[in-house]
């Protein structure tokens, strides 16, 4: 009897050792779920999504190996923000990315516990309740704010100031439903009054204003139009180019893609530079690092995007010393 109890015992010791290590081999494969959340489209959004991608593989996450990411777009709309980061939050994941500073507000009031790393999330970050301090975030988010400060709004309009000099009236196009458009427009208007311009502050929520808007810029006679960097305007970027081209308008925008699609110039942070970045973020916190101990990144890369072809079909001539500047000129 004894030998048989052997026997079995020894037939089954090898069952009983390997056990532990299956169940220790199923938590280790525990692959991490991240959620992103955009106010844009995939389409509109992909040139900046491979730069994330490639932040992650930098590091050593590779999408659908070890690391799995649910996107979430709104398609332009950002009252759909939201109900999206809802959705990722009842996936449970584990950390939330969020573009924008619509994206990030939606992130941060849709929970007070998953990471949330926020890309291009507000001139201030810390004034909007985000975070506590650049430094010392506090709370549950962190990651990259849009720019230095507001003030890149008042350096967009003193390089449209010098592609048309002697332009008097210029438009500003913003949209009042973003939480920095107070912001934005106080440091233009600073500016505007450094350069003896004179400003025309005109609000829409959407593509349906925008021919209203234009209507209105044609009655002013307005020489020049800047568009203030916002989720809305940069997803209908194409419809703003257009309708600035019959304009006959010099148009300043916030970002390259802008341009790419026949704006005159634009200025601002680099929008692949900074979803690559996020990714330390991300890297950061699945190994363990707590969001608020780790410090708001501000923008180091900015670019200076100008289109000849756009210049010679409104009749202007580009100064030698902003084309030597420009990070990129489109012939």
């Amino acid at each position: 009897m004894r030998a048989y109890t052997l026997i079995a015992v020894l037939i089954l010791l090898p069952a009983l050792l390997a056990a532990p290590l299956a169940a220790g081999a199923q938590q280790v494969a525990k692959v991490p779920r991240i959620g992103f959340v955009s106010a844009a489209t995939s389409g509109v959004s992909s040139f900046a999504l491979d730069a994330f991608r490639q932040g992650l593989r930098e590091l050593g996450w590779v999408e659908g190996q070890n690391i799995v990411v649910d996107y979430r777009f709104a398609e332009g709309r950002s009252d759909r923000l939201p109900d999206l980061a809802a959705e990722l939050v009842q996936l449970k994941v584990d950390i939330i990315v969020a573009e924008a500073t619509q994206g990030v507000a939606a992130a941060k009031n849709a929970t007070k516990t998953i990471p949330i790393v926020m890309i291009s999330g507000s001139a201030d970050p810390v004034g909007l309740g985000f975070i506590a301090s650049l430094a010392r975030p506090g709370g549950n988010v962190t990651g990259l704010s849009y720019s230095v400060g507001p003030e890149i709004v008042g350096k967009g309009l003193e390089l449209l100031k010098e592609i048309v000099p002697k332009v008097r009236r210029v438009a500003i196009l913003s949209n009042p439903a973003s939480p920095v458009q107070p912001l934005f427009i106080r440091e233009v208007n600073g500016a505007a009054r450094k350069l003896g311009v004179q400003l025309q502050l005109l609000e829409v929520r959407g593509p349906d204003e925008f021919e209203g808007a234009f209507a209105a810029m044609a009655k002013e006679r307005v020489g020049a139009l800047l568009v203030v960097a916002d989720a809305v305007l940069i997803f209908h970027r194409s419809r703003l180019v257009d309708l600035a081209a019959r304009s006959r308008l010099p148009a300043a925008y916030s970002t390259r893609a802008s341009v790419e699609a026949g704006g005159l110039m634009s200025y601002g942070p680099s929008v692949r530079d900074l979803f690559r970045r996020s990714a330390t973020f991300v890297d950061k916190i699945l190994k363990g690092a707590k969001p608020g101990d780790l410090p708001v990144e501000q923008p180091t890369t900015f670019e200076l995007v100008i289109n000849l072809k756009t210049a010679r079909a409104l009749g202007l001539t580009i100064p030698p010393s902003l084309l030597r500047q420009a990070d990129e000129v489109i012939q």
